[in-house]
């Protein structure tokens, strides 16, 4: 990290959590941030669902929700970015504060409840979105409407021409019973509807479905077989926990989902159950609690054949993002590895 990012990031950690995330955005709209461009090695290099990424580690939606930072992004050594969540209206989210730092824990928890500009403001930005980059969206309900399942679809429809992949948020815990619908019948009923959205888009592409790490046994196996039988093109694991063990922070029983460092083993837990019961068949997007090139590894070992990560840039900055991929390249060629997807999986037993 350069003293530049470490005076930048003691600055922001003395402002309110919500407005230093705001002036994130703004410096890499203005270039501040470190631009690395694309990292890329020949044992990087990453093919999941048809998109051929330099490297494995994206950046998880929330970060940039409306899309207005792309071009700063595009160059901050990420192999592929996703932006949003988006909805077909706008809408303001839940009351502030709804950012909280748990610095001791290295974590934050959050319920913004989906606060975005709308689908109609966010496709004119990805309609404008820099070349080369490896984008996706976050599809996601408005909170008051009457067809929530029907939004997802909507969104898909309205933005699908200008991004490379869609990811199906269900596993928000700050929207009112949004994660009901990663019941068996409700989660199949709305892939149905967004896959029959997919197959109307001049171009389809890959969907994503993201998943909670609060899932039970049970319920786990049903997304697992839902997503097996609906053509969806893999599995987010995970989003944010709504579990609070272990925490020492002040804000630590601050309702909203649980992000960062606290999260990794149980997300990693059920990325590698998700692994055991999809039997390799549907690639993994590991995310939650990766902080270190190591974090990362143990994710890919686990069964993730791409990661994302959100949280650690409040403690690591963005040149977490040079030092996690360069770190990879290491330990991937350390253990023998001439790609990622050799190591997929290889460690799936010690999470399970």
């Amino acid at each position: 990290m350069t003293a530049l990012e470490q005076i930048g990031l003691r600055v922001l950690r003395r402002c309110d959590p919500e407005r230093a995330h705001g002036l994130a955005l703004m410096a890499l709209r203005s270039g501040l941030a470190p631009a690395p461009g694309p990292i890329a090695t020949p044992r990087l290099r990453t093919s999941i669902a048809g998109l051929q990424l330099p490297n494995p580690l994206g950046l998880a939606a929330g970060f940039d929700k409306n899309a207005t930072a792309l071009d700063g992004l595009a160059r901050a050594g990420f192999g592929f970015v996703e932006v949003g969540a988006a909805t077909p209206r706008p809408q303001p989210g839940n009351p502030k504060p709804r950012l909280f730092r748990l610095t001791e824990d290295r974590a934050a928890i959050n319920r913004f409840g989906f606060n975005n500009d709308g689908m109609h403001a966010i496709e004119t930005r990805l309609e404008n979105r820099p070349k080369g980059m490896v984008l996706g969206l976050n599809l996601g309900a408005n909170k008051d409407s009457a067809d929530r399942a029907a939004d997802f679809a909507t969104v898909l429809t309205h933005c699908g021409a200008h991004i490379d992949f869609a990811t199906v948020n269900v596993s928000s815990p700050n929207t009112e019973r949004l994660r009901d619908l990663q019941g068996k019948a409700a989660l199949g009923a709305l892939l149905a509807g967004v896959m029959e959205a997919r197959a109307g888009l001049f171009r389809p592409i890959p969907v994503f479905l993201k998943i909670a790490p609060d899932l039970d046994d049970a319920g786990l196996a049903d997304v697992a077989e839902v997503a097996l039988s609906s053509g969806v093109a893999g599995v987010i694991a995970t989003n944010t926990t709504l579990d609070r063990s272990g925490l020492r922070s002040t804000h630590a029983q601050e309702t909203g989902g649980l992000s960062g460092q606290p999260l990794f083993e149980k997300s990693t837990r059920t990325l590698a159950r998700l692994h055991r019961l999809t039997e390799g068949k549907i690639p993994l997007i590991g995310v939650g609690g990766i902080g270190s090139a190591e974090q990362a590894y143990e994710k890919i070992r686990a069964g993730a054949s791409a990661l994302q990560l959100y949280t650690a840039l409040v403690y690591g900055g963005l040149s977490l993002v040079s030092e996690i991929t360069t770190g990879l390249d290491r330990l991937l060629a350390r253990d023998g590895f001439e790609t990622v997807a050799q190591a997929v999986g290889t460690g799936t037993k010690d999470w399970t």
